[in-house]
């Protein structure tokens, strides 16, 4: 049965899928940050090499990209509730392999298994949401999902420390399972209809292979990027020219796996998803450089760092749905671009952080963070799935979060690749200190001119609504 329209939609079906979907945009980004702050446990418990310690956290990563614009034109195609039931059960059944793995091997091979269903209920719950609810209200509903991805990036080291210290790194996993089959018994009995805008069209099976495989090489180069050795620029190659023959393919393919023409001749479409870009690679690394600043230089305890950390999120947490409401009344260039504006004000006052820096003067700067996380992200979104046709959804949804992972990552790979000139291969120890402070602050430069570019990028997006 497919949902003729989206006004349509029941009370009960807009609750139903409001809640399922910010549910599964909090637990996907909640696992990367909260499993990185375990990763060094995880490591002591299996006995893994560097090599190996780095792909707990990179099978994931890698998995979840590879796979969101596939699964989310799978979604388009065969029906979006479809498609999440699948990952959400998925995702369910790997966390818990996860939680109770014996060797490295299994986990890692958990870790991709999970990354595949985040991926597939990345890629549809916004794009459920945008076809539940009508456009009138779509702003404060992606204001909320949009707060919901945040604060799992958030307080993921928070409570992943937290479920580490009191129970054990595997209930950061366990914690999936009820949660998640909280949200399949939600859809199975309560949520009716399908969504499907490009029901009977191809699947465009080799465009998702080279699609897949260049971003495999292009995303793993961006989190090697310190190394220079030839693998890694081997890698960035391979996955430069897999671009190319990615943008050929599908310009000459009927029913193409990401249209071209999306980002050709959508302004709004394609420098929102280059907004999004940009202001993940500057701000994802804004908490890791903060939580390692607390621990090493404040000599705070994991959970105390993490407390200190909190007020970002709960900021953003609040302003988001209001952010997306105003959306809803005002252009969200304006709004998004206002945003971009603040947050790149928060990070430039990072750049001046030193050794006496005091909490009175961090916190209110994490609350400015927040502030312009909230302004941003929402009626980004908003416009990215206000400017595409309804068979597109999926496939936006899939783009907007492989945006996200690909700015993650090349955030962390700034971040690396700055620690590796400045600091080079040596652990972080008291003697180390003021050179860790220095690459900080360059780092915090780095990301403040790259939010400044960011705020043009917004800005050229053109209005949404004529």
């Amino acid at each position: 049965m497919i949902s003729p329209t989206t006004s349509e939609a029941s009370d009960a079906d807009k609750r139903v899928a409001l809640f399922v979907a910010t549910l599964s945009s909090f637990l996907a980004p909640f696992m990367i940050s909260a499993v990185n702050i375990a990763i060094p446990v995880i490591g002591g418990r299996f006995a893994a090499s560097a090599v190996v310690l780095s792909w707990f956290a990179t099978a994931y990563l890698l998995a979840a990209t590879m796979f969101l614009v596939p699964f989310g034109r799978l979604a388009d195609i065969h029906g979006r509730k479809k498609i999440f039931i699948y990952g959400m059960f998925i995702y369910v059944t790997s966390s818990l392999i996860a939680a109770v793995s014996n060797s490295a091997e299994l986990f890692i091979t958990a870790r991709v298994v999970e990354g595949i269903g985040a991926a597939m209920i990345m890629g549809t719950g916004v794009a459920i949401l945008t076809s539940v609810f009508p456009p009138r209200e779509r702003g404060r509903v992606l204001g909320i999902n949009v707060a919901a991805v945040y604060l799992g990036l958030s307080l993921g080291p928070f409570i992943g420390g937290f479920l580490t210290d009191y129970l054990t790194w595997r209930s950061i996993f366990m914690v999936n399972v009820p949660l998640g089959l909280s949200a399949l018994a939600l859809v199975f009995w309560k949520l009716k209809g399908e969504w499907a805008g490009a029901r009977g069209e191809k699947f465009d099976f080799v465009g998702s292979v080279i699609y897949s495989l260049m971003l495999l090489a292009l995303v793993y180069g961006l989190t090697q990027l310190p190394e220079t050795h030839a693998l890694e620029v081997a890698l960035v190659a391979i996955g430069a020219a897999g671009l190319a023959s990615f943008i050929w393919w599908e310009s000459k393919v009927e029913h193409p796996v990401l249209d071209i023409s999306l980002f050709r001749g959508n302004t709004v479409f394609a420098f929102s998803n280059l907004a999004a870009a940009i202001n993940y690679s500057a701000t994802f690394a804004v908490t890791f450089l903060l939580s390692l600043y607390l621990q090493y230089t404040k000599g705070y305890s994991p959970l105390m760092a993490g407390a200190v950390l909190v007020p970002q999120p709960l900021v953003m947490t609040a302003l988001s749905p209001f952010a997306g409401r105003l959306s809803d009344r005002i252009e969200p260039i304006i709004v998004a671009s206002t945003g971009m504006a603040v947050t790149t004000l928060g990070l430039f006052f990072l750049i001046f952080l030193g050794e006496g820096t005091s909490l009175a003067l961090i916190i209110p700067n994490l609350v400015i963070l927040g502030i312009g996380f909230a302004l941003f992200s929402s009626p980004n979104t908003h416009a990215v799935m206000s400017s595409v046709e309804k068979k597109y959804y999926g496939v936006a949804a899939g783009t907007l979060g492989t945006m996200r992972t690909i700015g993650q990552s090349l955030s962390m790979g700034i971040t690396m690749l700055v620690f590796a000139v400045y600091i080079g291969g040596t652990r972080i120890t008291p003697d180390v200190y003021p050179l860790f402070l220095k690459s900080a602050r360059v780092a915090f430069i780095i990301f403040t001119c790259l939010c400044f570019l960011g705020i043009f990028a917004s800005l050229a997006r053109g209005k949404v609504r004529d």
